[in-house]
């Protein structure tokens, strides 16, 4: 007689994936030999940590034959991990291979065997058929021209670390430069133009979603026309020298105008919150990094808040961050628990962290796994250990402990396995949406609105400029830096204000008439941000002049957006 769990895991098992969140490189998806797969930073990292040396490991000039000899004398000890069981799996699945054990005595007919099978032209096909799977997410890099093959199948993401972390280095805007045609000037204008190109091209090539990796001690906030222009400049003037103070502010509007592209283009934003890098400096390559359980969503807290349409697929890189996600997911309906990543991903971890969010995360806000993986064949081990512990789950906490019938176990299961990818990472179709409109740190003031709304408007434009500068996470050693930036900002007549990169010259120099953007009324004005909410109440609202009372009392109507679209029109 077939039992509950067997009847709901072959159900789980016939569900066709999406994967979605890769490293796979789409113009070679698949391995060559099994180099390929021992390389992978798990085996090579857990062999150096039970005692392979590093330079057994990293040998320059190593042949793929002789790496995978080395890592199989080193692979006893790691017989009892996941990590082990996912490579048993792959050699029996794909290469016919029968043993429990990948051993000295065996590998080499193993390693024939496996290279046999991946010689055939059509092998990423054969492998994707054989793990159920139409289609993978990829990580690319902002300036990947996205040609030369399936973006159906192989589905783009737009990764933005280099952008919001490295533009110091003039690689990094080198490369921007090249993808986007838009020269960085010194203007915030032109850094938001060459950003959003970027989000034009990769929407246009089919992608899905944004994302990025984070550190634990970076806190999304938003930054000032004036201090993110000096910040520039130091940038363009003084490269990866430039103080942290300016980097760090630079990294926060990056970042904040890259939520604003996701918004207005419909893109989810996928952050992977909390790895440190290089915490082990003498480690193999990749296994280097660690989590810092000092990482708290309430860093978030006003991203979030600013951006409701915004999907937010969060990943943490530690279990004991989990409780607070499935907390942020509970009470916030953009944010979405996002797989188990990393050291999260081993079924302990995923059984206590999956079975926390089925019980507490309402079913429509889960992507239950993504594989992470660097090449095809890892996809299917390990989503068949996330469907082992989905299965356990389903049976021992709905089934037996809810009562519920076999038939909505699996629907549950088939929900968080595929159908919150694909309502959740929508394919826009190639649709490109107009160029957003470029916000400011002041709201507009309209005296043709309600009166309420006036006293709201009035009293925001002006603490808004204050209020701007301090809302941000600062570190504390930078808080004196840049108030007294802000303070130079406000100055009109302040150098570090006024100062422009020549882009002839690439100096500093006084801005002419010809180089100040213009606006008329035949378009939104960029420097607009949405209009106060007429349910707030105003923190200061000074009294409004007789003669403007009187215009505002008048008996003649009203203008309105439709008459002047840029009089109050929030960005998009």
């Amino acid at each position: 007689m077939t039992s509950p769990r067997d009847t709901v895991l072959h159900a789980l098992r016939q569900v066709t994936l999406i994967d979605p969140h890769t490293h796979i490189n789409p113009h070679d998806p698949a391995s060559h030999t099994l180099a390929d797969l021992l390389g992978y930073h798990y085996y090579t990292e857990l062999a150096h940590a039970s005692g392979m040396p590093k330079d057994a490991i990293e040998s320059p000039g190593l042949s793929p034959r002789e790496l995978v000899e080395r890592l199989v004398g080193g692979l006893a000890p790691l017989s009892n991990t996941a990590q082990f069981a996912w490579l048993v799996d792959i050699c029996k699945r794909f290469y016919g291979f029968e043993a429990d054990s990948v051993t000295p005595d065996n590998w080499e007919t193993l390693y024939d065997q496996a290279e046999t099978a991946m010689e055939s032209a059509d092998w990423p096909t054969e492998v994707l058929r054989r793990s159920n799977v139409s289609a993978v997410f990829l990580t690319n890099d902002f300036d990947d021209p996205l040609e030369r093959f399936d973006t159906q199948t192989y589905i783009p993401c737009l990764r933005t670390d280099d952008l919001v972390f490295h533009l110091a280095k003039p690689e990094v805007r080198d490369r921007l430069r090249g993808a986007s045609q838009i020269e960085l000037t010194g203007s915030l204008e032109s850094l938001r133009e060459s950003l959003e190109q970027r989000f034009r091209h990769f929407v246009a090539n089919g992608a899905r979603a944004c994302a990025i990796s984070l550190p634990p001690d970076f806190s999304p906030g938003r930054v000032s026309d004036g201090r993110a222009s000096t910040a520039l400049q130091a940038i363009l003037s003084q490269g990866a020298a430039a103080d942290a103070s300016h980097r760090a502010a630079l990294a926060k509007r990056v970042f904040w105008t890259l939520a604003e592209l996701c918004d207005h283009y419909g893109l989810p934003f996928d952050l992977m919150i909390g790895v440190n890098r290089d915490v082990y400096r003498d480690g193999v390559h990749q296994g280097r990094d660690l989590y810092d359980s000092r990482v708290s969503l309430i860093q978030y807290a006003d991203l979030f808040n600013a951006f409701p349409q915004v999907k937010f697929p969060v990943s943490v890189l530690a279990s004991v961050t989990n409780q607070e996600l499935v907390s942020y997911a509970w009470i916030f309906p953009n944010v979405i628990t996002n797989g188990h990543w990393w050291y999260s991903n081993t079924p302990t971890f995923i059984r206590r962290d999956a079975a926390a969010r089925l019980e507490a995360v309402p079913r429509n806000k889960q992507i239950g796994y993504y594989s992470d993986a660097y090449k095809l064949e890892f996809i299917a081990p390990k989503f068949d250990m996330y469907r082992r512990v989905l299965a356990d789950i389903l049976v021992e906490d709905f089934i037996l402990g809810r009562g519920w019938d076999e038939g909505q176990a699996i629907e549950l299961g088939e929900q968080v396995l595929r159908g919150n990818v694909e309502q959740i990472f929508p394919d826009l179709g190639g649709k490109v949406a107009e160029p957003a409109i470029t916000p400011s740190p002041a709201p507009a003031i309209v005296f043709d609105a309600p009166l309420a709304s006036q006293e709201s408007a009035v009293g925001d434009a002006a603490d808004q400029r204050f209020n701007d500068e301090l809302d941000g996470e600062w570190d504390d050693e930078l808080k004196d830096v840049e108030l007294a930036e802000v303070e130079l900002d406000q100055d009109d007549s302040s150098e570090a204000a006024a100062l422009v990169t020549d882009p002839t010259t690439g100096e500093l120099t006084w801005p002419t008439s010809e180089t100040e953007p213009s606006l008329d009324d035949t378009e939104p004005s960029p420097f607009l941000l949405e209009e106060a909410d007429e349910t707030e109440e105003p923190r200061f609202a000074p009294p409004i002049p007789d003669d403007l009372l009187e215009t505002i009392e008048s008996d003649e109507p009203p203008s309105t957006d439709e008459d002047d679209p840029s009089i109050g029109r929030p960005p998009q």
